[in-house]
C-alpha cells in the first residue's frame, strides 16, 4: 500500500530514521580508497556500484556485501539499469553494458561514442547521455537521435542526469555553477534550482514515485527536491550526519532505503526511511 500511495504523491517528503555504513573495498582494489560515483538498485534486491578510483563495477548482495566485481577499461562514471539484470556504465567515450549472470558480473557489448560519456539514464529504449557540456539522446544500438541541450559556459555544466518516471522531465546537475536544471524531454529548459545545500551537485536519482534526490559534494548534503525541480523539500543528510563528499545516490525500492556513495572513504551509507 505504501508504494501505491507514494506514486500518487511525488512530493511526499522523505524522513530518515537511521543510517548504517557498509564497507565496499575488496582486496584487489589498487587504490587505498574507493570512490563510489554511481549506484543502481536491481529488482533482485542486489545493488551495483561503480568505483571510479579502482576501475571496477561491483555487485553487492542484499546485505550490501561485495559478492562479485568486473574490471572496466577506465574510470567508470555513472550507471543505469537497462533490464532486470543488465546495466549500462559510462567509461571514457564508451557505454559498457554489464549483466548479472549466476550472481556474477559479466561485461557485454561496448557502445563507442564520438564524445565523452559522463552521466547516463534510460527510458523505454532511449539512452540519455551527458558529455560534460551537452545532453544527447541515443538509441540502445548507438544511433544518435538528437543533441537535446548544451551549455558551453563551463567545464562541467551538463554533468549527471535522471528522468522522471514518465520520461517527461530530465533533471541535470550543473557542477560548475551549482545548479539543478529541469528540462522537457525535447531539451527545453523548464527551470533552474539553486540552494546553499547544492554546492557542487554531483549524482541524482528519481524514485519510481517521482521523488527527486540530489547529492552535493562540496556542501556534504543529500537533498530532496520537488518533482518539478523548483524547490527543496528536505535535507536528508549533511556533514553533521557524517556525510563527506557524496557523489551518488539511489533509492532501493526493495528495502525503502536511500543509498549514498561518498568520495572520501571505503563505505556506502544506507539510510532507512520512516
Amino acid at each position: 500500500m505504501q508504494s501505491l500511495t507514494l506514486k500518487k504523491i511525488p512530493d511526499k517528503v522523505m524522513t530518515v530514521k537511521r543510517k548504517i555504513e557498509y564497507n565496499v573495498k575488496i582486496p584487489s582494489d589498487v587504490s587505498q580508497i574507493c570512490s563510489i560515483i554511481g549506484i543502481c538498485s536491481l529488482p533482485s534486491g542486489e545493488v551495483i556500484v561503480t568505483d571510479f578510483l579502482n576501475n571496477k563495477v561491483k555487485l553487492l548482495d542484499r546485505h550490501y556485501h561485495v559478492s562479485s566485481h568486473c574490471d572496466v577499461s577506465g574510470s567508470p562514471r555513472d550507471i543505469y539499469q537497462i533490464t532486470s539484470s543488465k546495466v549500462a556504465v559510462t567509461v571514457n567515450k564508451d557505454v559498457q553494458f554489464v549483466s548479472v549472470s549466476n550472481r556474477q558480473l559479466v561485461n557485454g557489448r561496448k557502445l563507442p561514442l564520438p564524445h565523452q560519456a559522463v552521466g547516463i539514464a534510460h527510458h523505454q529504449g532511449a539512452l540519455y547521455i551527458t558529455s560534460w557540456t551537452a545532453l544527447y539522446h541515443y538509441t540502445l544500438t548507438g544511433t544518435l537521435v538528437k543533441k537535446l541541450y548544451e551549455d558551453t559556459g563551463g567545464t562541467n555544466t551538463v554533468f549527471k542526469c535522471a528522468l522522471s518516471p514518465d520520461g517527461e522531465r530530465i533533471f541535470v546537475t550543473n557542477l560548475t555553477n551549482n545548479k539543478l536544471l529541469t528540462l522537457a524531454k525535447d531539451g527545453a529548459l523548464l527551470s533552474t534550482f539553486t540552494d546553499s545545500d547544492l554546492q557542487k551537485p554531483h549524482g541524482l536519482h528519481v524514485t519510481p514515485a517521482g521523488q527527486v534526490l540530489v547529492c552535493a559534494q562540496s556542501s556534504n548534503t543529500v537533498i530532496q527536491v520537488d518533482h518539478e525541480g523548483r524547490n527543496k523539500l528536505a535535507t536528508l543528510a549533511s556533514n553533521k550526519d557524517g556525510e563527506s563528499g557524496p557523489l551518488s545516490v539511489c533509492y532501493n525500492t526493495n528495502t525503502d532505503e536511500i543509498i549514498v556513495g561518498d568520495s572520501n572513504n571505503n563505505t556506502i551509507i544506507v539510510m532507512d526511511l520512516q
